[in-house]
Order: structure tokens, then sequence, then C-alpha cells
């Protein structure tokens, strides 16, 4: 690793955020609690987004070559590409929030103990 790369690693060791999950060793140990209504909500929210996302346009597509109607998948492809956007954003925000940061900080914690070894500890 070159001198540039090692400083950088270094300056964001010392990040409060960084510095903290390396303090409190950041694990996974939130992934084994068994996950609320509404974290199940968010997850089935994100899994029918995709449901909604590219099969759908898909089906659009296909029904606009078989009625000859090009306008159902000119417009109903990115009403339902967005519609599964907005579904999705639901999801993260139900399920997302609390388990994205625990993986980030645990992720941070890692990579930093990987290249920096005993001197990410700050």
């Amino acid at each position: 690793m070159n001198q540039m790369t090692t400083n950088m690693l270094r300056r964001i060791a010392k990040t409060d955020f960084v510095s903290k999950a390396i303090e409190e060793q950041a694990d996974l140990s939130a992934f084994k609690e068994r996950p609320t209504g509404r974290i199940i909500v968010g997850i089935s929210a994100i899994g029918f987004s995709y449901i909604i996302g590219w099969p759908a346009i898909s089906l659009l597509g296909v029904m606009s070559i078989y009625f000859n109607k090009p306008l159902i998948v000119i417009i109903g492809g990115p009403l339902t590409y967005g519609l599964s956007h907005l579904v999705f954003i639901l999801g993260m925000y139900l399920a997302g929030a609390k388990y994205t940061k625990i993986f980030i900080r645990w992720a941070a914690r890692v990579i930093m103990e990987k290249f920096l070894g005993s001197e990410s500890e700050v």
C-alpha cells in the first residue's frame, strides 16, 4: 500500500464514526434479534418493489406489442419504474436505517483493522 493511501486511511480512522466503531468493537450481533413488524413490512416492501420493477415493465412491453399500443409501455413503463422506486425507498425507510448503520459500522471497523492493523486504534 502506498504512502498516500495509508495517510488517507489513517485520517479516515480518526473520524468520530470510525474511531467509535473500532473502540466499541462494532459487530453484527443485532442481526440475531427477531425482526419487528416494521422491519418485516419494510423488507416486504423492498421485495415487492423488485416485482413491480423490471418484471412489470417487461409485461407492459409484451402487452404493448400484443395490443399494438406502444403508449402502454411508453407511459406505463416510467410510471411503473417510478412507483417501484418509491416503494423501495419506503421499504428502506421502514427497515433499512438501523441495520444499514450496524453493517456500515462493522464494515468500517473490519476494513480499518485489516488495512491498518494495530495502527487503526486511535
